[in-house]
């Protein structure tokens, strides 16, 4: 038995000695526990080692993804292909196993007594490899690490999705700070000048505003016209005049127009950012920005970690994809689940009437889904085409839901018919059948009469039996309507004997 092992230095081949101290896994590490004894167990048959780092690198980045390296492939070739096909190799993956039998046609082994047997290769193989030693292991295996961390950051398919994942949580995070830094903005400057928070109630224009005229006194010189329409340069110039507001030091305004410089900053700054999301949206994922647009793309893309793992989420998932508190709740106290969750947002979702929402959320979820997985395995293909259809098809469903379009019930025409039992032309009045009458004998009862005698015959039967039938409600009811008017008659008449 052959035995293949890897080291961050190249490969190492040894030959088993003595197969029959292999029969016991939990015992073979004993053997390994100092070098005379693992000498006996174990032979190192030969050692390539690796010419430099970037040898080193391909090699491992091989293995990583079980495929079978040049400088392996050169080490195999040479000392197996040689020898007789009786020789079974021993490894720690299956898979390049699996390729090294189909390549050489030698059989490949992979179990417990086998990953013993190279646990306890790795604590012997300074010894046992007479080439290398412990320091140049260490430094070895500490530069191919660095190496190969660069080239799974530089090749990860990953890699742009975490710029999607960063701008996404950095625009949400700007406009909590944004909505925070205008309301402060509004609070501080409506001491002194209450009236222009009705009069502008955009955040920025009114950030623009107070920078730009400072004290209100300065209403009637200040020009708006750049930033502001002339209706309402007009209400803020006749507002001034009749302010409210308490008076403020040159101080204060010197705080707020710098808390102002803050506000229209972070602003343009998130228009920045959002362009910049807007285009790797594009370039990344196309289709699923056409049906679901850039901001609930990207924060999908964020909630399920990256593109890759959306695609692999079904369509049931990406409906309720951010309104998982809800769901465990709703499984826990056994009540409805939530329709939507994070697609809610989406423009087609809010078209909806809110009693289509939840269908309309659940046919746009399923082309989400495929869209995102269309954009993430599609393999370089940048079309638009299954974006634009899924939401074509979108908007027809909801047309329907909607009954704005007409459409074709599958089927026969018996709704026609239906529709004719109703109508008054249609109808034909009944005609007397003479010789039905020949059909009916005198001596048949009518089932009334045979009700009525059955009846007769229960009472009869009551009465034997000593039993007495009980009133019926409608007696019971009327006896006391009968005493209440007897009451009334006998007080009626009382009043007018006193009168």
């Amino acid at each position: 038995m052959l035995v293949l092992f890897e080291t961050s230095a190249g490969f190492a081949l040894f030959k088993v000695l003595d197969e029959s101290k292999l029969q016991k896994a939990d015992s073979i590490f004993k053997e390994f526990e100092s070098v005379e004894n693992a000498g006996k167990v174990v032979q190192l048959v030969k050692f390539q080692k690796f010419k430099n780092t970037a040898e080193a690198l391909k090699a491992s980045a091989a293995l990583i993804d079980s495929k079978l390296s040049k400088s392996l492939k050169k080490l195999l070739k040479k000392e197996i292909s040689d020898k007789s096909s009786k020789d079974v190799l021993a490894l720690s993956d299956p898979k390049l196993g699996g390729i090294i039998k189909e390549k050489f046609g030698i059989k490949c082994i992979h179990d417990s007594v086998v990953d013993e047997l190279l646990r306890g290769i790795r604590n012997q193989v300074t010894n046992l490899v007479g080439e290398l030693s412990d320091q140049d292991l260490k430094s070895m295996s500490l530069g191919l690490s660095h190496s190969l961390s660069r080239y799974k950051l530089k090749f990860s398919p990953d890699k742009v999705d975490t710029m999607i994942v960063q701008a996404i949580s950095l625009l949400d995070d700007l406009d909590k700070e944004l909505n925070t830094y205008a309301m402060r903005v509004r609070e501080w400057y409506g001491w002194h000048f209450p009236e222009l928070s009705k009069i502008v109630p955009d955040n920025i224009l009114y950030a623009k505003s107070a920078k730009k005229m400072g004290v209100r006194t300065n209403a009637q010189k200040t020009d708006f016209s750049d930033f502001l329409p002339e209706e309402l340069e007009k209400e803020i110039k006749e507002a001034a005049q009749i302010s409210m507001g308490t008076e403020v030091s040159e101080e204060d305004i010197e705080n707020i127009t710098a808390l102002c410089d803050q506000v229209i900053a972070i602003s343009e700054y998130r228009q920045q950012l959002y362009e910049y999301l807007k285009n790797r949206m594009a370039a990344i994922a196309p289709n699923l920005t056409i049906l679901v647009g850039e901001l609930v793309g990207a924060r999908l893309i964020a909630h399920a970690g990256s593109l890759l793992n959306l695609a692999k989420h079904p369509a049931s998932t990406v409906q309720i994809l951010g309104a998982e508190k809800a769901l465990f709740r709703a499984l826990k106290t056994k009540h409805e689940t939530p329709k939507y969750g994070l697609i809610y947002h989406a423009s087609l979702v809010g078209q909806a009437a809110p009693k289509h929402k939840g269908k309309i959320s659940r046919v746009l979820a399923a082309k989400t889904s495929l869209a995102a997985r269309f954009d993430s395995f599609g393999e370089g293909e940048t079309s638009t085409e299954l974006g634009v259809s899924g939401r074509t098809a979108v908007e027809h469903r909801l047309q329907i839901l909607e009954g704005g379009v007409s459409h074709k019930i599958s089927g026969t025409g018996k709704g026609k018919a239906k529709a004719e039992k109703y109508d008054n032309t249609t109808k034909v009045a009944p005609q007397y059948n003479a010789a039905s009458d020949n059909t009916i004998s005198m001596d048949t009862e009518t089932p009334s009469k045979k009700e009525k005698k059955e009846k007769k015959q229960k009472k009869e039967k009551k009465e034997k039996n000593g039993t007495v039938m009980e009133e019926t409600p409608s007696k019971k009811r009327k006896e006391p309507e009968e005493e209440t008017n007897d009451g009334e008659k006998k007080k009626k008449k009382k009043k007018k004997d006193s009168e």
